[in-house]
């Protein structure tokens, strides 16, 4: 997926005010405007003026896309970090003008997601008005999800200060983390919205739950997966050991004649739920350095009394 520069799309600087942005949004779009233009790729390219308007004249959308815009190029290849826009709070606002879900990109979905191709929910009355709901990303560590917990998180917003520009903001809230969470699943914290007009009441916020990335494990689901390894003579005689897990320490029974790859699966030991995930452990055998003395002669011996052929079967 190639990274998309939305100022290069709409032609202005990246300090431009939302004056600039809306000045030059429309004349692009008088220009490629497919009931006026008579340019052979009007269409495409007004639904990338589009979508970087939609970008561009949100501030929330714009703070967040100008944190990661500077790392990058139009046309680079690109794929987001897995921890992008994790705790950046956006409006449910509408897209763009005229635009609808299948007009937006993969580059503005891999950023955005539902909370970008989001609805506010506004009531209809002139003078009194629900708020509309915000939607963030949250970032949650594998043991919170385990046994559940409290914790206060930082949300970043943004709005337009006097001169146009954008702000960033940061608010705190005390969230708590329900035991078992799936990955994508949302927190609702009602009346965390955006305020209502008029009298009316707030909207809501919506957190969706991704997973901290952890060098240990995988996620599938509610599976977790874990590389274990183990000495060659646990692998291949037997052997009970110790293993640390999203829940704690646990005792496991290496069977003999294991090797590199075979998963052992702890059963009601993944992600707590009706009915919760599985741990699978796959077995690494790791062989000692012959660094020494008595490391090289032992690995003679077995090279000279073992009739072992790793490649037989080749």
């Amino acid at each position: 997926m190639e990274f998309r520069d939305y100022y290069q799309t709409l032609g202005v600087a990246r300090g431009a005010s939302t004056d600039e942005v809306k000045k030059a949004y429309r004349k692009l779009a008088r220009k490629y405007h497919p009931d006026v233009s008579k340019e052979s790729d009007a269409e495409a390219r007004m639904r990338e003026v589009n979508e970087a308007y939609a970008v561009l004249s949100d501030p929330e959308k714009r703070a967040a896309y100008d944190e990661l815009g500077n790392r990058y190029g139009a046309g680079q290849e690109f794929q987001p970090p897995p921890d992008w826009g994790a705790g950046f709070e956006f409006s449910g606002a509408d897209g763009g003008p005229g635009m609808r879900d299948e007009a937006f990109s993969d580059f503005f979905s891999s950023l955005f997601g539902r909370a970008g191709r989001g609805r506010g929910a506004g009531g209809t009355g002139a003078h009194r008005m629900r708020g509309s709901d915000h939607h963030a990303r949250i970032l949650v560590d594998l043991a919170d999800v385990y046994g559940g917990s409290t914790r206060a998180i930082t949300l970043r917003g943004a709005r337009l200060d006097d001169a146009g520009r954008v702000v960033t903001e940061e608010r705190v809230l005390d969230v708590r983390i329900p035991k078992g969470l799936a990955e994508g699943q949302q927190i609702r914290l009602a009346g965390q919205g955006a305020p209502g007009l008029g009298g009316g009441p707030p909207g809501d916020l919506y957190l969706e739950v991704q997973f901290r990335p952890d060098p240990r494990y995988r996620i599938q689901g509610r599976d977790v997966f874990e590389t274990i390894p183990v000495a060659p003579w646990e692998a291949a005689l037997g052997a009970t050991i110790e293993v640390p897990t999203p829940s704690g320490r646990v005792q496991v029974n290496v069977p003999a004649g294991s090797q590199t790859g075979r998963k052992l699966r702890l059963k009601g030991r993944g992600i707590p739920g009706d009915p919760p995930g599985s741990l699978y452990l796959q077995l690494e055998v790791v062989l000692p350095p012959a660094d020494d003395e008595t490391a090289r002669k032992l690995y003679e011996t077995m090279a000279r009394e073992l009739a072992f052929d790793p490649r037989r079967h080749l």
